[in-house]
């Protein structure tokens, strides 16, 4: 299990593989957005030094992660280490899929 950390600034981050075959694509893209809206922490996700909302599908998908590509996972806010844990556990188990 991928632990987080906590930087400076307060923000708890975890460095996430894309495992899936066909990368961060629109199926899982749309279960990390859907994941991600249940918590009230501010969570983004960044590849190499473009950041996005984790909370929407469409700036998730400008990512373009392809498969074996490294992300961060940032959140902040009360419920941000338990939402570090869901997303990171989707990633580690490739939202599902079998490929």
């Amino acid at each position: 299990m991928i632990e987080p950390e906590e930087d400076a600034e307060g923000y708890q981050s975890a460095e996430v593989c894309v495992r899936n075959e066909l990368g961060l694509h629109a199926r899982p893209a749309a279960r990390l957005a859907q994941e991600a809206q249940r918590f009230a922490a501010e969570i983004t996700l960044t590849m190499d030094e473009q950041e996005v909302d984790a909370k929407s599908i469409l700036d998730i998908l400008t990512l373009a992660a392809p498969q074996g590509c490294d992300l961060v996972v940032r959140a902040s806010g009360d419920d941000a280490a338990e939402a570090l844990k869901t997303l990171i556990e989707l990633f580690q188990t490739r939202f599902g899929e079998d490929k």
